[in-house]
């Protein structure tokens, strides 16, 4: 999801304010009061609908029109769902703006007394029990909710384009797919594989996710068929309508596959817009060198110009960001939604409780990006940003079933300490057991192998207990200390320093005495030595000395001059 950074953490408010404005200032100017979604509705993931324990689902097709003057969508989903046993009952999400026309079962239509939408939870009861797998089958139509701040508020978004053309998008990963089309809000709910039927007025281009099948003519409309080859998260699902034009080149990757880059982008733009489209094969080799393989080769990678900010919508990453580059000669937003087509669509967290690892990871890049462009100046610039913007009031690992909203609302759970204090950690912890050790584990844990090739791995469901269990294996050592301070409770671990005369002790104090061994650094007069921190630690020195502690800042640790607001 797009965070309020935007590489310089001093412009969090402002970007916020922006975008606040623009979205409210849009909707307002459609004179539409939005829907009143149910709670409900308005929550992804957290704890499963008793209907919905066990089902998984191996198809969705989606199929979509609109009526752009009132606003309403109009559709048709079948879901192919799969789990264990017989089922009397099941349910489906679907926000109850929506009407529901009909439910088929198998191809048998069901009654209207056999299928009720309580407060968004579809409940299917079919007069005899159903064999899983089950094909069922929604016809429903509505006004769906208008986000008052997108991407921040999710929802679907009907605006005009600078020319007045219709210009359609949503984004819905903190409230879930369920505000668009019928499907299950958990995230393993992931649809293996998807086709999007989606008939637009003409001239209108409607660009989503996987690959463009077939364009139906229909005479005044036109009808894109796109199909995923892949696992998609829910959220990911995306529409994105207006009279786009396209760039779009081949490339080649260093793991001797090829594969398309498309960029949709509204007219007029394109000057702004082949600059942007540029960046992206040298941002493509960045991943595929330190991470590996773009995950979704046998589809494309695909950008889409959005009225809103942006997201990480599975090969088709909306944005939004105007064509900015950051003061480290790239465009931030582009950069952090494309690490979700790694850290959040080819691994997926099993409960959003495990949202850091999205997150986290994700904005780890733009640092790792800063230095593989500019060296290792823009590498600590980048991470200081970050470093600026810690919380530290709630653990970033709860251990319990959470709700999108849940993480993300500062108050409530970790917010932005999962993409900064993430990025934090995952620097710190690249100090501690070395690059190999490191990158290794990152990738097990996207890939399910430390030697990924294209071909040779699928989409991954991980939490954080898996990347913890990977990270001890690639090093041979139990490292559940440095996690348990991290990420299982929310305050940093404090450098105390005791000088003397002749002397200087350093010891390491965290909440509850958690065993924190990590090694120092420090400087004596320009000379550096690492010290056993195992125990407290003291050095000779004179009075006259210059001692700096972790020097070349390796370690995220309580520091004043941050962390005392």
């Amino acid at each position: 999801m797009v965070s309020t950074f935007n590489s310089k953490l001093s412009g969090i408010a402002a970007a916020i304010a922006l975008a606040s404005l623009s979205a409210c200032s849009s909707t307002e100017s459609n004179n539409v009061t939005p829907p009143a979604s149910t709670p409900y509705s308005l929550k992804s993931g957290g704890e499963v609908a008793l209907l919905q324990q066990g089902l998984t689902v191996d198809h969705a097709d989606l199929t979509f029109s609109f009526d752009f003057d009132n606003k309403i969508l109009m559709g048709k989903t079948t879901l192919t769902l799969n789990g264990e046993g017989n089922r009397d009952a099941f349910s489906v999400d679907l926000d109850s703006v929506f009407a529901v026309d009909s439910v088929t079962i198998n191809g048998t239509s069901l009654a209207e007394g056999q299928y009720n939408n309580v407060g968004g939870e579809l409940k299917i009861t079919p007069t005899t029990p159903v064999t899983l797998p089950v094909t069922v089958t929604i016809e429903y139509k509505g006004q769906p909710r208008i986000p008052v701040r997108a991407p921040w508020d999710g929802g679907v978004m009907w605006e005009k384009t600078p020319d007045g053309a219709n210009w359609l998008a949503t984004a819905v990963q903190g409230e879930g797919c369920d505000l668009f089309w019928p499907c299950i809000d958990q995230p393993h709910g992931e649809p293996k594989q998807t086709d999007l039927h989606i008939e637009v007025p003409k001239p209108l281009v409607a660009a989503s996710n996987g690959i463009l099948t077939n364009i139906t003519d229909n005479g005044d409309t036109r009808t894109y068929h796109w199909q995923t080859r892949s696992a998609h998260n829910t959220y990911g699902i995306a529409l994105n309508i207006a009279p786009y034009e396209k760039l779009e080149t081949t490339y080649n990757s260093i793991f001797g596959n090829t594969y398309p880059i498309v960029y949709y982008h509204l007219p007029g733009s394109e000057q702004q817009a082949r600059v942007l489209f540029d960046e992206i094969p040298t941002m493509l080799t960045f991943f595929e060198r330190m991470i590996g393989p773009y995950p979704f080769a046998s589809e494309k990678v695909g950008v889409v110009q959005t009225p809103h900010l942006g997201m990480e919508h599975q090969t088709i990453n909306a944005y939004g960001n105007e064509y900015k580059k950051d003061e480290f000669g790239f465009d931030w937003l582009l950069q952090h939604e494309f690490a979700h087509e790694y850290f959040g669509n080819q691994v997926t967290n099993d409960n959003w409780d495990h949202m850091w690892i999205h997150e986290g990871l994700g904005s780890y890049m733009q640092p790792l990006f800063a230095q593989y462009l500019s060296g290792d100046v823009a590498y600590m610039t980048y991470l200081n940003n970050q470093r600026k913007g810690l919380i530290n009031t709630h653990p970033i690992v709860s251990n319990k079933l959470m709700e999108v909203e849940q993480v993300y609302e500062r108050g409530v759970g970790p917010a932005l300490d999962i993409y900064y204090k993430g990025s934090w950690i995952m620097h710190t912890l690249r100090n501690l057991i070395g690059d190999d050790a490191f990158f290794s584990s990152v990738r097990e844990l996207v890939y399910g192998t430390d030697k990924p090739e294209p071909g040779n791995f699928s989409t991954l469901y991980r939490n954080t207990q898996d990347f913890i269990e990977i990270v001890n294996k690639r090093t041979g050592q139990d490292l559940s200390w440095f996690f348990d301070v991290y990420l299982y409770q929310p305050k940093l671990p404090e450098l105390v320093e005791t000088r003397t005369v002749d002397s200087v002790t350093f010891a390491w104090k965290t909440p509850d005495d958690l065993p924190f061994p990590v090694p120092l650094d420090v400087s004596v007069n320009g000379k550096v030595q690492t010290l056993d921190m195992s125990q407290p630690a003291t050095i000779d020195v004179s009075p006259f000395d210059v001692v700096i502690a972790d020097p070349n800042s390796k370690i995220l640790r309580y520091a004043a001059r941050y962390d005392n607001k």
